[in-house]
């Protein structure tokens, strides 16, 4: 029986088998698409579409892929964004070429390359004391400017009724904000040697986020399904930090912006967690994660798909798995096909997945790959299935 894209979805992280495996690509900057990836899939497909990026943010690269193209794809849900603040957003469309891009937080990125920009501007790289925290000039979570077309997305998703709606504020996550204000080696540093300060950093970004969240949550009302969040705790090999620490020290800030966003919406919560977490799963199923993304199948403990369809599937639902780092820049059409077959195989009994990449297809993946990715779903994601 056939279902509309949003019975899809609802069913999959219900824990039920819908009529084919969900497509979760496009809609965010966990599953999106780089814009050279993007522009050379529209040629491919023969789609003519303008030039738009998420989040009304160039340097970011993921493109906002228009609709024709969602459809050849076969995503099943459609996202809502928030945005920088109207200044902002004007003030680094008059700055000078090349300059650095500064955001509301004070923090930006720097330009390494044609079109490729790396976060290098940390406005508290050297800050080590909670009055610094105290003095910092913070931004402003409730310039209307940053959720004023939310509404009005939310409610015609709504109307229309064919798509689930993926909800995805931009970076409202402490741990890669913390990262953002200090550099990811310094606050690490500072983690480990001044706990203290790095815990009060982390429970200040947590404020602005769950303020700003709170608007967002707001004027989503009741037209949202899943609310993207995360932050990345993982390596290739191993945890950012130890369990200990993450228990101790972070734990804690997750939790309670979490249960903040419950007791807010009804919407399944969607984390994104680069590297291998392994050792945390059920720390996060605790605190109240529905979705675990992007299942990064090249990274540590987490190629072992079988052990995490049998030791969570019942109560977590797993987005993503399909390898950015070897198959589809680098392996063939056919490779991408075996890949899908292989991982749907594992995550598809009983629901409780969603297929994506591993992250943002990035600028070195193929067009024809990504094409062999979704057309693989629909080919071997069709329940029941046969795989």
């Amino acid at each position: 029986m056939s279902m509309t894209p949003r019975e899809r979805v609802l069913a999959a992280i219900s824990h039920r088998e819908p009529d084919r495996v969900p497509i979760v690509l496009g809609v965010s900057n966990a599953t999106g698409i780089k814009m050279g990836t993007y522009r050379k899939l529209k040629r491919l497909i023969g789609v003519e579409a303008p030039d738009r990026y998420l989040y009304d943010w160039p340097e970011l690269g993921t493109a906002e892929v228009d609709e024709a193209t969602l459809e050849r794809l076969g995503t099943d849900v459609r996202g809502v964004w928030d945005r920088e603040p109207a200044w902002v957003l004007e003030r680094n469309a008059n700055r000078e070429p090349h300059s650095p891009y500064i955001n509301s937080w004070g923090s930006g990125a720097i330009e390494v390359g044609p079109d490729d920009w790396f976060p290098g501007v940390h406005p508290l790289k050297d800050a080590t004391t909670i009055e610094e925290i105290e003095d910092y000039p913070w931004p402003d979570m409730d310039d209307p400017t940053r959720v004023a077309h939310v509404a009005e997305r939310a409610r015609a998703l709504a109307a229309e009724g064919r798509y689930a709606i993926m909800a995805t504020p931009w970076l409202l996550f402490p741990l890669e904000r913390a990262f953002a204000m200090q550099s990811t080696e310094t606050f690490l540093m500072n983690l480990a040697l001044r706990p203290a300060f790095a815990e009060a950093l982390l429970w200040k970004i947590e404020e602005l986020c769950k303020r700003l969240m709170g608007h967002f949550l707001d004027a989503l009302g009741p037209n949202v399904d899943i609310i993207k969040v995360g932050d990345d705790l993982g390596m290739q090999d191993r945890l950012l930090m130890s369990p200990q620490t993450y228990r101790s020290i972070l734990k804690p800030v997750h939790a309670d912006y979490l249960a903040f966003i419950r007791s807010r919406t009804e919407a399944r919560i969607f984390f994104h967690t680069d590297g291998d977490v392994f050792p945390l799963i059920d720390d996060l199923i605790e605190i109240g994660v529905d979705i675990l993304n992007p299942i990064q199948t090249s990274a540590g403990q987490m190629a072992d798909l079988a052990e995490l369809k049998a030791r969570w599937g019942d109560r977590l639902s797993f987005c993503g798995a399909i390898d950015t780092q070897k198959v589809l820049p680098h392996g063939t059409p056919e490779e991408v096909r075996e890949e899908v077959r292989r991982v749907i195989g594992i995550l598809g009994p009983g629901g409780g997945y969603l297929l994506s990449s591993v992250h943002t297809v990035m600028n070195d993946v193929p067009p024809e790959n990504v094409l062999a990715m979704v057309d693989a779903c629909r080919e071997f994601g069709t329940y029941p299935l046969r795989v």
